[in-house]
């Protein structure tokens, strides 16, 4: 390299912001995903095998999936190939592999092709690369935000192993700031940084497992204070974090997540869980009417005839929620979520629901007992479609005839809530309807022989 071009490269190094001049050089600096990566884990077996193969690295921004892949190809001695899904056509596609198929024939030299949002391209573009995969002429290595196993060509998928990105914990974090912190060459150790110990724990806390969000904070206050030695505070990490835009694609893996969690933290009973879940949701810009309407279907499905309030009170809310709209709504949102939660639980009807509707499609199907078929018509009593015992004319209300023909149950309370009081009633109900089911069951059969 000639001297301008150091010169050159230097001056791109300058520029560039903390979190890429800190990226690590191997894999002994990378940081995190343990799971997969420490010694003795399956992608560290694979790569000191020589038998990476292609993979899917599935995980949320931050977390160092296109940092790994670099380093697996310098690990494999391998050419670093990248594309982006987003601004990558078909054409760019055959280009890289012509030139991966080349490279292999004539200098033995693998390539590494790293698709970044491989979610994004479609079918067609996906299946260019298959045959060049299962040749082994590219080491495919493919990064998404989303469930690959619902974006991705269910093709490429089997011909590739999926690796998934877990948020940084705070300690991985505050070890990737410390090492940002002394590291002259690339880092800040020229600036003589004194960092606080809660600016530090705030820092790694508040990057929600993104080491880039870290740095960037990090290099914001650092480079905004003229002082030296730089006194990194509590306050300065507070200023230096910018109001983050959550991360909730309504159409993607987190809107699924984070209510499938909602609904999970209220069927649990943990009342802060769940309010945190709505506050996420909320913050993400979630369509109201959608949260509204889940808490309708919760009260039936997960709270029952445990507490009759509760599907009012959802039904409630979504009215509310349509009358005054965000933001005042959250306060509704917000009451309807805490209630739920502390609410005793039932599934009782959902359940008996759901086994009713097993019996009705795998052909149990019952004909309707002659006393309880229609009898407002000529000839109803021609076709012996009477007998039917008015309820209201007997004690308690209830008269001991048949309603089913078959012996079976679907409604089960439990011992929780106001299904107590219902299991206490049902059983009295039961008893005095499975004594007079048989006699009607008889006068029935007696009639059908007729």
């Amino acid at each position: 390299m000639s001297l301008f071009e150091e010169m050159e490269a230097e001056n791109r190094r300058s520029a560039q912001p903390l979190a890429a001049r800190m990226r690590p050089r191997d894999l002994s600096e990378f940081v995190g995903q343990e799971h997969f990566l420490a010694q003795g884990k399956l992608l560290r077996r694979l790569l000191m095998a020589d038998r990476l193969g292609s993979v899917i690295f599935f995980g949320p921004p931050g977390t160092g999936k296109t940092t790994l892949a670099q380093l697996l190809a310098t690990e494999s001695h391998s050419v670093f190939c990248q594309l982006s899904a987003v601004t990558s056509g078909v054409k760019d596609v055959r280009d890289v592999l012509t030139q991966a198929r080349d490279r292999l024939s004539t200098q033995r030299q693998k390539t590494l092709l790293f698709v970044d949002e491989i979610h994004r391209f479609n079918k067609a573009q996906q299946d260019i690369l298959l045959p060049d995969v299962e040749e082994g002429i590219v080491t495919l290595i493919g990064a998404t935000t989303e469930n690959p196993f619902f974006t991705v060509n269910n093709a490429l998928l089997s011909r590739s192993r999926v690796f998934q990105f877990y948020p940084l914990s705070e300690e991985h974090i505050k070890k990737v700031l410390l090492r940002a912190i002394s590291d002259k060459e690339r880092g800040l150790g020229q600036w003589n940084v004194k960092i606080e110990e809660d600016a530090l724990n705030y820092l790694a806390r508040t990057s929600e497992g993104d080491a880039r969000r870290a740095l960037s904070a990090l290099e914001i206050g650092v480079l905004s204070t003229f002082e030296d030695p730089v006194h990194f505070t509590l306050e300065m990490a507070a200023e230096s974090v910018q109001k983050r835009i959550v991360q909730h694609d309504r159409d993607g893996d987190s809107h699924y997540d984070i209510i499938s969690a909602l609904i999970k933290s209220i069927r649990g009973s943990d009342p802060d869980a769940a309010i945190y879940w709505l506050a996420r949701m909320l913050e993400g810009g979630e369509e109201v009417r959608f949260l509204a309407r889940r808490l309708v279907i919760l009260a039936s499905e997960d709270v029952g005839n445990a507490d009759p309030a509760a599907l009012p009170l959802a039904v409630a809310t979504a009215q509310a929620c349509e009358m005054i709209g965000l933001p005042e709504c959250q306060l509704n949102l917000a009451q309807a979520v805490t209630y739920l939660a502390c609410a005793p639980k039932s599934n009782a009807a959902t359940n008996a629901i759901y086994a009713a509707r097993q019996d009705v499609q795998e052909g149990s199907l019952v004909p309707v007992p002659r006393h309880l078929r229609d009898s407002h018509y000529p000839g109803a009593k021609q076709l012996a479609h009477e007998g039917y015992q008015y309820a209201h004319e007997y004690p308690d209300g209830i008269v001991a005839q048949e309603y089913l023909g078959v012996d079976r149950r679907y409604y089960e309370p439990v011992d929780r809530g106001f299904e107590i009081e219902i299991q206490r009633r049902l059983m009295f109900i039961r008893a005095k309807l499975r004594n007079g089911g048989v006699s009607q069951k008889r006068k029935s059969e007696e009639l059908e022989s007729e």
